[in-house]
């Protein structure tokens, strides 16, 4: 009876033992799947989930942190909520409504946000200019990295030295990611579960099947793009300008005038008041005044900021460039279409059809 019973246990030892080296087995991690702390592809992953502060330049003017929601500023004598990302556009549309320099207080306290995603209150104006002052100044390098993001989510998994799962994590944003780094345990094995997805700035994706090819691309990424680290806040309002836009804006409205129009730097403003331009899906266009009426050409081509308007009018000869859409403002009833070449040459139609 002793002997069988010893027999039994044996067996079931032995079994145990198999199934766990199986399990050993199947859950061992190929070297090139192994994240360690302190290497190269991890800091390039921190980097590139680190928190960006230069999405709310219009406010802080500082690209190492930026201000937590829900917050208010007093703009040009104007009280805005800012509760969201989306209110950068109200305090702009502020500003490109003022003909005189612009002002912005921030009421306080409020909470900031550095690049590890921790959180300092700050009860003083003089506070938040020690932070300010801390940062580097406008398109000067800093360690995060903002021309490719990562897809979430993401999962991770945890293994003790002998390889056996500890646990498996999901992660969820760039904060937690950038959590999950900064916390790497040497004395256990962890890994990213490939594949992974990530998104250049252009919106292209890239897929990565281990830690060698994504510290490549993360890598190379690094100066893919101009990251707007400076604090000229309209210098990026059609980036997702396309001809197609502009084209159904300027033919869907009638009777465009002429807002502001600069040449070489001198101010036009009057020249074509009470001038109506029409725009026509042929690539025709129409001015009317004073019982006259001239003809010209126009067309759109490019995308983004490199968006290209050429106006011919051959009578109005002030208004033809070869113009580079800058902005299309909607902030009141108003529309505005702003085309620039350089700093001194510029034609801002206007119109309340929308």
């Amino acid at each position: 009876m002793k002997l069988k019973t010893f027999l039994i246990l044996f067996v079931i030892t032995f079994a145990f033992s198999s199934c766990r080296k199986e399990e050993r087995e199947f859950i061992q991690t190929p070297e090139e799947e192994i994240l360690e702390a302190n290497t190269n592809v991890a800091a390039l992953i921190k980097r590139t989930a680190s928190n960006d502060g230069s999405l709310d330049n219009i406010v802080d003017r500082a690209n190492c942190f930026d201000i937590a929601f829900p917050y208010t500023v007093n703009v040009n004598g104007v009280e805005i909520d800012v509760n969201s990302a989306s209110d950068y556009a109200v305090i702009e549309c502020v500003f490109d409504q003022s003909e005189i320099d612009n002002t912005l207080n921030i009421e306080f306290p409020i909470t900031i946000v550095l690049s590890d995603y921790s959180q300092v209150t700050i009860n003083t104006l003089a506070e938040f200019e020690s932070y300010t002052d801390s940062c580097n100044g406008e398109n000067e390098y800093d360690d995060d990295i903002e021309c490719i993001d990562f897809i979430f989510p993401i999962e991770a998994s945890i293994f003790n030295p002998n390889n056996e799962l500890l646990e498996t994590i999901t992660i969820e944003n760039d904060n937690q990611l950038f959590d999950f780094i900064d916390d790497l345990d040497e004395d256990n094995i962890t890994t990213l579960n490939f594949p992974l997805t990530l998104i250049l700035f252009d919106n292209s994706e890239v897929v990565i099947n281990n830690f060698d090819e994504l510290e490549i691309v993360i890598d190379y990424s690094i100066n893919l793009c101009d990251e707007d680290d400076d604090y000229d806040y309209s210098d990026d309002d059609c980036d997702n300008c396309t001809p197609s836009q502009l084209e159904d804006l300027l033919i869907s409205c009638t009777d465009w005038e002429v807002d502001k129009l600069e040449r070489d730097g001198n101010d036009y403003d009057n020249a074509y008041n009470g001038y109506e331009f029409n725009f026509f899906s042929d690539g025709t266009m129409s001015v009317y005044w004073n019982s006259i009426i001239e003809y010209g050409t126009w067309t759109a081509s490019g995308s983004g900021n490199t968006l290209e308007v050429l106006i011919n009018v051959p009578a109005l000869p002030l208004c033809n460039n070869n113009w580079i859409l800058h902005e299309i403002e909607n902030c009141s009833d108003e529309t505005k279409i702003d085309l620039r070449v350089g700093d001194e040459d510029r034609l801002r139609y206007e119109n309340n059809c929308n």
